[in-house]
């Protein structure tokens, strides 16, 4: 059994991260799953939600992402998403004041969205 699965983190309008992963964990509309190598080949939806991928040099990369699609089949995981930040590009005080301004004006959307940044910072 292969001890490591390619990872490709792709957002709509560039490639994220790339790279080896022993464990790459997200949320998806039926919950959380975790996904390692020879894991069962899977399609599912993703919810918004910090995505994390413990990678083959035991460092861990953390990314804030807003719906898409999760893939998994000959030891290679494609994580399609509409929208998606790495932890370390997320600037917190313009995601509080996003979080404080989406409240304002009751926008759940948005508020959604600076929510999600500011968990995927915090997993970091």
């Amino acid at each position: 059994m292969a001890t490591e699965l390619h990872v490709e983190l792709v957002a709509a309008d560039r490639s994220v991260w790339s790279g080896e992963a022993t464990l790459v964990v997200a949320r998806t509309t039926s919950g959380d799953i975790g996904v390692m190598p020879g894991h069962q080949p899977l399609l599912g939806v993703l919810e918004s939600g910090p995505v994390m991928i413990r990678t083959s040099e035991g460092g861990t990369v953390v990314a804030a992402v807003h719906g898409g699609f999760i893939s998994f089949a000959d030891n290679k995981l494609s994580l399609l998403a509409e929208i998606a930040e790495l932890a370390d590009e997320i600037d917190v005080q313009r995601a509080e004041r996003a979080l404080e301004s989406a409240k304002s004006a009751s926008d759940a959307a948005a508020e959604r969205r600076a929510d999600v940044r500011l968990r995927a910072v915090a997993v970091r």
